[in-house]
């Protein structure tokens, strides 16, 4: 019998958002098949925290990882489209902010 690892969809953390998501909302997922999965994870909890040091020390190892050979290359459509999402993203949070006002 396997255990269901936290975060799956068998067993979804309990910050879980995708019943929360808005119909228009953007978002991305960064599944743990990408190399650079968990410490992406990683950078974005240490920003989150507000502990520099940390973040600053595991963008450094992200950087090291990827200086040699970048897990995707710069003209992947995926690669563009992650940009077009972060785009989005700032977008709606905007609109957003402008309904709110």
């Amino acid at each position: 019998m396997s255990i269901a690892l936290v975060g799956s969809r068998a067993n979804p953390s309990k910050f879980d958002c995708y019943s929360d998501l808005a119909a228009d909302e953007p978002y991305f997922v960064i599944r743990a098949d990408d190399p650079l999965s968990d410490s992406l994870i990683e950078l974005h909890a240490y920003i989150g925290a507000g502990q520099s040091g940390a973040a600053h020390n595991k963008l450094a190892e992200i950087m090291a990882l990827t200086a040699s050979h970048a897990p995707r290359p710069s003209d992947s459509p995926k690669y563009r489209e992650t940009f077009a999402i972060s785009q989005a993203m700032e977008a709606w949070r905007a609109g957003k902010v402008k309904k709110a006002g």
